[in-house]
């Protein structure tokens, strides 16, 4: 098979290149792989069956058209400083207009018109000076939510477009290689999913745009053919649940509270992320069995609860640079305390020094969302050093937050971002490698929809151009 730019992966940044390069109205063939399945085929059968069904060979909350962004909060992050490392590629200025296209993209494919967190200065004033005497910074950042159900809608009018406009989408694909001579890359080898047929696509273009899902392949891509890549960070860390009263006021004024400290003794970065009022706790699974929490929230179903991420931030360099593996491991051992499971603990128990018993959480105000998720001791598996930075983070938080320290709050775990490797890149997206391109979260420059996608679109400019 042949294509003039071929994508891997359909997720917000293998989308909006080819969105980007038919509205500069190319004439090139687009080939698009896609390991799932299309966004209308894409249904997790939890809502009937209450567990996690392991399915295989994919979860469709990670895998298909849209990425797992189709089963997100669905929160699009209108700032330079949220997301990635973009801005330090290509520069805040030109990250910024990026954003502000990209956004304009979503609003035709009918994103929702209203933004959060623009209005109540006040009340931000007010949270921003508790924040700084808590040591912590608040970080603005306007957001556009979409919700899980409109996301799906949205990204479902843009495969609509897609296809229609000549794009090949091949669902249900793996690559699983580059296809290198003499350095340059020439495309790839792929098969279909469960089945043995190998076969090869050629193109002078190849985007890989594999996602969090994809980042452990890419890395090992990049060590066979000396792509040019460093040990980013990786982030580990919990996903949070309290009641809505508790988180009130930060809900109101800015949908999503964006915190960042550096908490003693080691003073390592620790954020909130990915804040979801009247939100769901989720479960994930990745191709190596490997279940990791997340939160999703949706426009119109509320739950009487908030959750939230707090992730702390790990690099490692001499002698040991496999961070990915490092923080899979720890979610492979906090699955092996659960049974499979999802491991959900009370804080107070965690301070008190004791495990957490399914017949407390019945008794608690804080009732988990996440219903097959397994009360037990989260400590057991995740490393001192992390423990103390997300408990020392809490308690600062709660001088922002009154009462998100309480006893009953709930801590899931593993809450695991893997997008620590970073490739090497240059102003055109480029690698080292002739014709090889890297993009979104795999690439190590992005975290998230929004960046992603701008990521994508400047790439189709490149391409385009």
């Amino acid at each position: 098979m042949k294509s003039d730019v071929l994508i891997v992966g359909a997720g917000p940044a293998g989308i909006f290149t080819a969105l980007e390069l038919l509205r500069l109205g190319t004439k090139k063939k687009i080939l698009i792989v896609e390991k799932g399945t299309p966004i209308e085929k894409r249904a997790c059968p939890k809502i009937n069956t209450r567990k996690c069904m392991n399915c295989r060979p994919f979860c469709h909350i990670t895998t298909g058209f849209s990425g797992a962004g189709a089963f997100s909060d669905g929160k699009l992050s209108l700032s330079a400083e949220v997301g990635g490392d973009l801005p330090g590629l290509i520069g805040g200025q030109k990250t910024r207009e990026l954003i502000e296209y990209t956004d304009s993209i979503y609003l035709e494919f009918g994103a929702v018109p209203s933004v959060e967190g623009l209005d109540k200065f006040e009340e931000t004033k007010d949270i921003r000076r508790r924040a700084i005497k808590a040591g912590l910074r608040l970080v603005d950042c306007p957001i556009r939510h979409l919700g899980t159900e409109k996301a799906q809608e949205l990204y479902r009018n843009i495969q609509g477009r897609l296809l229609e406009s000549g794009v090949e989408i091949l669902f249900e694909t793996e690559c699983v290689n580059l296809i290198l001579e003499r350095n340059i890359c020439q495309g790839i080898r792929a098969h279909r999913v469960g089945k043995e047929d190998y076969f090869e696509i050629r193109s002078p273009s190849t985007v890989v745009a594999a996602g969090r899902r994809g980042a452990e392949w890419l890395e090992g891509i990049c060590r066979q053919y000396d792509v040019l890549h460093e040990a980013g960070v990786v982030d580990i860390g919990v996903r949070v649940e309290t009641r809505n009263e508790v988180m009130e006021e930060v809900n109101r004024t800015l949908y999503e509270s964006k915190l960042v400290g550096y908490p003693r003794p080691f003073k390592d970065k620790v954020r909130t992320f990915c804040q979801n009022p009247g939100g769901f706790v989720s479960q994930e699974n990745y191709d190596n069995a490997l279940a990791v929490v997340n939160g999703h929230s949706y426009k119109e179903t509320k739950s009487v609860n908030t959750n939230l991420a707090i992730l702390c931030s790990h690099k490692f360099s001499e002698p040991f640079n496999q961070p990915i593996s490092y923080a899979q491991k720890i979610g492979e051992l906090t699955n092996m305390l659960g049974n499979g499971h999802i491991l959900v603990q009370r804080y107070g128990d965690i301070l008190d020094g004791k495990r957490t018993w399914q017949e407390e959480l019945g008794r608690s105000n804080v009732r988990p969302t996440l219903s097959d998720a397994v009360a037990g001791d989260i400590t057991s598996a995740m490393p001192y050093r992390t423990m103390i930075n997300i408990i020392n983070f809490i308690e600062a938080l709660d001088a922002v937050v009154p009462g998100f320290a309480s006893a009953e709050t709930l801590l899931y775990s593993p809450e695991l971002k893997f997008y620590s490797n970073r490739i090497k890149l240059n102003g055109r997206l480029e690698t080292n490698i002739a014709g090889l391109h890297c993009l979104g979260d795999s690439s190590g420059w992005t975290r998230g929809l929004m960046m992603a996608s701008a990521m994508g679109a400047l790439m189709g400019r490149v391409l385009g151009g």
